[in-house]
């Protein structure tokens, strides 16, 4: 297919300035003040008895606040034109954000919609399971989850939060039948600067003794930069920072789009020409019920779970041509279980988290005793109202006393359900421009990885919309075009 497309010029959005205040006064005190210093004290101790007065109370503060959480923008004027719309503020979306405006700054006027602001009670974001490791088989994967240890590390600097990250690594276990798969994989992270080792059944006893190995071929170790993080931090950390640039969050859900026939550009292939239509404006509900819409220069579909039902609004997978291929997104559910144990051999405070077999894990929690587990249905969720079972008992528990084999029977302090995107094409993250739309790109389908990936894939993104090419990892290999040409990109590491 040939096309020729000029692409459209970025918005200017005006903004004002805001006033910048000078100290006038030093706060230097002497014991014998001047009388006009004196009568300045006054007047600023009857002001701050006005200011009290009309300073609501604590309760009072805390209505307001949940009052202006459904109010637009978080403080800011309702945007109705913007360069770049963001669908999507969970990590990846805040991330793209955070590097668009770190880099433009009021260069771009940038707007990130999200209905579940600012708790995100959907997601699996904000629960305590933030994993971080680079595993992988896909180099891609493995260099951008190297650079999310790097910015992990150097969080406080970044986003003056500190994501509490536990380098105790990750320990990932293999039948025989996947043990050659293992190795190797074990040389590519070596070779991209992963640091992983084989460890044979005998030595994986010897340096864990409650470990059960008598169905494991192979495990393969991770220490160094390797662990687990404070998923939340990290979340509110990207998307406080991208504020702070001057991103403008809006609790809405987008419920369509409006398009723009471009006459001067014409879509050949598959024996037909035709004039191309792009993507103009979003029409989003507010949390009133209100219909308002913003027209953008670029569109970015970073919605996780929802990013298949927005892409449908773009036509994607009901369109013709191109358009017939859809975004192979679906929901699935993760259940998580924190329990603890008064065993005595028990894996103690250095102990790694563990990637099983089935797909189950399980680390330890801090110092007193907890641990975590929990695994992902292999089948997709349309529902948002699942029914709930006793999954510790019936699928958690069975696990634990075989891996374990010192392991008592615990008892469960939390329980969780929740939800992550998943990429039913080949299980691996879609990031790139879309085949049709030169105003759309797509940073979706990370199967569960996407808060330890988001720093690179917001970067990712970042560098196609302002430098129109990636510049510090080549990630072209996972773009949406391998789903229209039917090239898969199967990554093994997946949890």
């Amino acid at each position: 297919m040939i096309r020729t497309m000029a692409f459209p010029g970025l918005l200017n959005i005006n903004k004002c300035n805001r006033p910048a205040f000078t100290r006038l006064f030093s706060d230097d005190k002497t014991k014998n003040p001047h009388p006009i210093r004196r009568t300045l004290e006054l007047l600023t101790n009857d002001m701050r008895k006005v200011k009290k007065f009309f300073t609501p109370s604590k309760e009072k503060h805390e209505e307001i606040l949940e009052e202006s959480q459904e109010q637009i923008s978080y403080g800011n004027e309702f945007q109705t034109h913007c360069d770049v719309l963001v669908i999507g503020g969970e990590g990846v979306g805040a991330s793209t954000a955070y590097w668009l405006k770190k880099k433009a700054r009021q260069g771009l006027n940038v707007v990130v919609v999200e209905r579940d602001l600012p708790h995100f009670n959907k997601a699996c974001l904000t629960l305590p399971v933030g994993g971080l490791h680079q595993q992988f088989l896909l180099p891609e994967n493995i260099e951008m989850a190297l650079y999310g240890a790097e910015f992990l590390r150097n969080s406080k600097e970044k986003l003056c939060v500190d994501v509490k990250f536990d380098p105790h690594g990750f320990l990932t276990l293999a039948s025989e039948e996947n043990a050659e798969t293992l190795r190797s994989m074990s040389q590519v992270q070596n070779e991209f600067g992963a640091r992983t080792q084989i460890l044979t059944p005998e030595r994986l006893r010897l340096k864990f003794p409650w470990l059960n190995t008598e169905d494991v071929a192979l495990g393969c170790l991770a220490l160094e930069k390797h662990g687990w993080f404070d998923s939340n931090n990290l979340l509110s950390g990207l998307r406080d920072k991208a504020k702070e640039f001057g991103t403008h969050f809006l609790k809405a859900e987008l419920i369509d789009f409006e398009f723009q026939s471009q006459t001067d550009i014409i879509v050949e292939g598959g024996g037909t020409t035709n004039t191309y239509t792009a993507l103009d404006k979003a029409i989003i509900k507010m949390p009133n019920g209100d219909k308002r819409s913003i027209k953008f220069a670029i569109c970015v579909i970073a919605a996780g779970t929802n990013s298949e039902r927005i892409a449908r609004l773009a036509k994607i997978g009901t369109g013709a041509g191109i358009l017939q291929v859809p975004l192979p997104i679906r929901r699935r559910l993760c259940h998580g279980h924190i329990f603890g144990t008064n065993a005595i051999n028990a894996p103690g405070l250095a102990t790694p988290c563990i990637i099983d077999l089935n797909g189950k894990y399980f680390r330890r929690d801090g110092l007193t005793g907890n641990y975590i587990t929990g695994f992902s249905s292999c089948q997709d969720s349309d529902s948002e109202n699942v029914p709930k079972e006793n999954h510790f008992e019936s699928t958690v528990l069975p696990y634990l006393t075989h891996r374990m084999k010192t392991f008592s029977k615990p008892h469960v302090t939390e329980t969780w359900e929740s939800s992550y995107e998943y990429n039913v094409f080949d299980e691996n993250g879609i990031i790139g421009p879309h085949a049709y739309y030169n105003n759309l790109y797509i940073a979706t389908g990370f199967s569960g990885l996407g808060l330890q990936l988001a720093p690179a894939v917001g970067r990712a993104i970042s560098e196609l919309i302002i430098d129109g090419q990636f510049r510090t990892i080549d990630l072209t290999r996972l773009g949406f075009d391998r789903i229209v040409v039917d090239r898969p990109m199967f990554e093994y590491g997946l949890m």
